[in-house]
């Protein structure tokens, strides 16, 4: 089948998608029309469209053919809110061990390596393999190299993903052996802030810059505090791990015995806010959770990971009934696949156990629920729930095509209750099930 690489286009398939205003649209057979810019022009039935007093433009001669793409499924881009590029080559390394550990005897010596050369090599393949996993926005971790993140953005920027990306900072617990102790907060301060001025906003906003001081424990109080005032002065994102892990926990209430708790190491430096994205936050404090949700702060949300890792599970539901700004990550190498619907099966599951035991009585999310947290919660986290994260008219075409018969039970089997496709695109989900990716209504890489 010869896809559309790039717009003006019309796809015509099923389409599922979640809207902004709440709820889901389904239509059986129905068309998605893709203007010149990229941007969304309708979503309607086909029989609609098709009617000549109905036809947008008028004039047949002015509209491109019709792509059919049925039976496949039409939906929005995934977005995943959590992943470090130098480390999926340890996906699926590492289980059983605390995070500590795990880091010094993979993460650690990845990310040591992760030079210009080695992202130029393995980023592309990265972002095709996103690609491949419908994955067509991430936020992402590099490593402290500043030229290896040049290296990941020009891949990005070739590639097609809409992609934030930022360089890993530490001043304390850090592997770069060849700046001193009494440089390198102000090292990795100037060459953060050269990159976002390089890189924030670029190809009219599709590509931007995270500010990424590591972790509590690798940073000092003053790391955390400037990286977080860069970030306002820039208007970019400013990203972090919190609460991931008991052991880490205890040891950042020694390292900071000044902090109430761990979210307030991070709420002392400046750094909450609407653009600030913190990974896990697996075990909050109520004072903690009331607290997030009155700075407008978000949560990456990685399941598979905190699995994995036998972190701890989240009270997800009840997160959620706070008003918190959630969406997945797959923290990959931590989580062991790049796949958000991973994240969307294992989170499913996890919250059935929770609720099964009897430790949260919420009731469970259920299939829907998780598609729109994969997607337009996933934006709505970044702030670009107005551009991306649904199929909906005026939004940007960031959209994936899926094959239903890659997740039939057998042969001729099929449904059209989206709340079935969706179970069913969740609960059997299949690595061949994606066949194609667009962002802005260009044809990603596979």
């Amino acid at each position: 089948m010869d896809l559309p690489v790039r717009p003006p286009f019309m796809l015509r398939a099923r389409v599922l998608t979640p809207l902004a205003a709440g709820g889901t649209r389904y239509e059986p057979d129905g068309v998605v029309v893709v203007d010149a810019t990229g941007r969304i022009t309708a979503v309607e039935p086909y029989d609609r469209w098709a009617a000549p007093a109905q036809r947008h433009p008028p004039d047949p001669s002015e509209r491109p053919d019709v792509v059919d793409l049925r039976p496949w499924l039409l939906m929005p881009g995934l977005v995943d809110l959590h992943v470090h590029l130098p480390q999926v080559p340890a996906a699926g390394l590492g289980a059983g061990l605390d995070l500590l550990t795990w880091l010094d005897r993979y993460i650690f010596p990845l990310e040591r390596a992760f030079d210009e050369a080695t992202a130029v090599r393995r980023v592309p393949q990265i972002l095709r393999a996103m690609a491949r996993a419908g994955t067509t926005t991430m936020l992402a971790y590099g490593a402290i190299w500043p030229d290896s993140l040049d290296a990941a953005f020009r891949a990005a920027e070739t590639h097609g993903i809409r992609a934030i990306i930022g360089k890993v900072m530490m001043d304390e617990l850090t592997y770069d052996e060849r700046i001193s102790r009494e440089r390198i907060l102000d090292v990795s301060l100037k060459q953060s802030a050269e990159l976002c001025e390089r890189w924030h906003g670029a190809d009219d906003g599709r590509l931007r810059y995270a500010f990424t001081p590591r972790f509590a424990l690798s940073c000092s109080a003053e790391m955390l505090r400037e990286s977080a005032s860069l970030a306002r002065h820039y208007g970019a994102y400013w990203q972090t791990h919190l609460s991931e892990d008991r052991g880490e926990i205890a040891e950042v209430g020694r390292r900071f015995p000044e902090a109430r708790d761990y979210l307030d190491v991070y709420d002392r430096a400046g750094a909450l806010g609407e653009r600030t994205i913190m990974a896990h936050a697996v075990h909050l404090s109520d004072r903690e959770q009331q607290r997030i949700v009155e700075s407008g702060s978000r949560i990456a949300h990685c399941p598979a990971s905190n699995l994995f890792l036998a972190s701890g599970v989240m009270p997800l539901a009840r997160y959620l009934e706070a008003g918190s700004v959630v969406g997945l990550g797959s923290d990959v190498a931590g989580g062991p696949d790049l796949s958000m619907v991973t994240q969307m099966r294992v989170g499913a599951y996890v919250q059935n156990a929770l609720r099964t035991v009897g430790e949260d009585p919420r009731p469970i999310l259920d299939p829907l629920s998780w598609l729109r947290l994969g997607t337009l919660e996933g934006a709505r986290a970044l702030g670009l729930e107005e551009a991306i994260g649904s199929l909906e008219t005026g939004k940007e075409a960031d959209l994936i095509a899926v094959d239903p018969a890659r997740i039939a039970p057998l042969t001729g089997i099929d449904s059209d209750d989206p709340a079935e496709i969706a179970s069913r695109l969740i609960f059997r989900g299949h690595p061949d099930m994606v066949q194609a990716a667009w962002v802005r209504g260009r044809l990603l890489g596979r």
